[in-house]
């Protein structure tokens, strides 16, 4: 195969820099070998010989020359060696855990006359690659699979999609380019590890050096490698596969959107959702619907869906998203404000959304009791206050207060500036007083994350009066929007 000899031969080059580069480490030690052995046999700089002094000199300069280089090659050996290249965070994916995925990725193997990967992992990504496992050559490559791909590709369509990827193992097998990706690995690992000392500072420009005479080689050498895999996997599954690449971007996309429309108010508040894959697919059948974005979606829908290669979806998914929330948004706190941290999809509107608005709402009263105190004996929270402070300019105080607040009081306060955190303030203590005095109830749109239910319908409708508010100091709007809805502005908002 043209590609995949291409790809060997750009490998073959970057070993040809690993070998000058360690020639040239030893070359000051064999010139101060000849020049000892030299002398010895009388032939350079001979005792008693008119120049002896002279090549005695020359013979004490190369030889400290060849020891400081000598010196320099070990650290950088040993830096090289201890370097260890970052690994994907991932969930592997055991036989056992999944008999029917593995079975069809080594029936994919096998048609494509390529070896079959040594392991599978899922990640919450949505791409899917192979990688050197952590114990290093010897072993076979490790594919990692993205999870919103096995949740809403049919099992035909992931098969399809990974065909390129498996066939990709004929060129991690090869010894020649296995060497020379661990050889480019090891130099990117070793770049600036250690302390910042001289003697690290020098090993980081002898890296860089050696990375800027690797580049070249190396992005021919994965382009070669891709284009090898491509033409290898042209006859399995062509038609399937180009279909299938138009949902790896609707994949994507609604994956982008379940993390930062329904998942981040979760994290926020310390809660994690145990099933981010099935909301990504949930996501995707509502935008797909709402939309049609998604050709074929009916028809697809009669197809097995591949997450039923696994034994066990619901365990895996709960792991997967586990990982997606500490990639994502950091280690999770010993005890959240909601009590677990793990979450139900059944539980999110009251745990989430419900307690996210009485945080705000409450954030948003304890601005107001700062900028102007309530008379005595009126402390009660109402939206009649809140509006009378909007209409009298006070916005730019509220909004100033609630952005120098306690982060943990108003969850993600530092992301956002003022005035866009008294607009969500202010709707949050709308939302909370429809909920207790307007029958409404708090809801979750798989795409647009906490919504507001009003007579069973979702309120979208909010967002235009509260901006006019906040920023203008115009309220006629939202009052009318309140008065319509049955929001009395007198009666106060529950905190709690």
């Amino acid at each position: 195969m043209a590609a995949l000899d291409a790809a060997r031969a750009q490998a073959r080059a970057l070993l040809r820099i690993r070998a000058l580069a360690r020639a040239a480490a030893v070359l000051p030690a064999a010139v101060a070998v000849v020049l000892l052995a030299g002398r010895f046999t009388g032939r350079i700089g001979a005792p008693g010989a008119p120049d002896a002094f002279g090549w005695d000199v020359v013979r004490c300069v190369v030889g400290a020359f060849a020891v400081l280089v000598g010196l320099v090659a070990l650290a950088a050996i040993r830096r090289h060696a201890r370097a260890v290249p970052p690994s994907t965070p991932a969930i592997a994916v055991e036989p056992a855990q999944a008999p029917e995925l593995h079975r069809m990725i080594e029936e994919l193997a096998h048609r494509l006359g390529v070896p079959a990967p040594g392991a599978i992992a899922l990640t919450p990504d949505c791409d899917s690659w192979l990688e050197e496992p952590s114990g290093g050559p010897g072993r076979a490559p490790l594919l990692v699979l993205g999870s919103p791909f096995l949740w809403w590709m049919r099992a035909g369509e992931l098969r399809a999609l990974l065909a390129p990827v498996v066939a990709g193992t004929a060129a991690a097998a090869d010894p020649e380019i296995a060497a020379a990706r661990r050889f480019v690995r090891g130099l990117d690992a070793a770049l600036g590890g250690g302390r910042r000392t001289p003697s690290a500072r020098l090993l980081d420009r002898i890296t860089r050096a050696l990375l800027r005479a690797c580049r070249g080689h190396a992005a021919e050498l994965e382009r070669a490698a891709a284009a090898a895999a491509a033409e290898q996997a042209r006859a399995v599954d062509y038609g399937l596969r180009i279909a299938a690449q138009g949902q790896v971007g609707l994949a994507y996309a609604g994956w982008d959107r379940l993390l930062t429309r329904v998942a981040l108010p979760a994290w926020r508040l310390g809660r994690r959702p145990a099933q981010l894959n099935a909301g990504v697919a949930a996501a995707l059948t509502e935008l797909s619907r709402r939309d049609r974005l998604a050709e074929g979606y009916e028809s697809r829908l009669g197809d097995r869906p591949a997450c039923d290669l696994l034994e066990e979806p619901g365990a895996m998914d709960a792991a997967v998203s586990r990982l997606a929330a500490e990639l994502f948004h950091g280690p999770a706190r010993p005890e959240g404000p909601g009590g677990r941290a793990e979450l139900l999809w059944d539980d999110y509107p009251e745990q989430v959304v419900d307690r996210g608005w009485r945080l705000q709402a409450m954030a948003l009263q304890e601005a107001l009791d700062t900028v102007a105190p309530a008379p005595v004996g009126r402390p009660a929270p109402t939206l009649a206050r809140l509006l009378a402070r909007l209409e009298d300019g006070g916005a730019a105080s509220l909004a100033r207060v609630l952005a120098a607040g306690e982060p943990l009081a108003v969850p993600g306060a530092q992301e956002r500036g003022g005035r866009e955190l008294l607009a969500d303030c202010v709707t949050a203590m709308v939302c909370c007083a429809a909920v207790d005095g307007a029958g409404g109830k708090p809801g979750l749109d798989w795409l647009d994350g906490p919504v507001l239910l009003l007579g069973g319908v979702r309120r979208g409708d909010l967002a235009d009066p509260v901006v006019e508010a906040v920023e203008l100091g115009a309220v006629a709007g939202l009052r009318n929007w309140l008065e319509a809805a049955g929001i009395r502005l007198e009666k106060p908002v529950r905190l709690g």
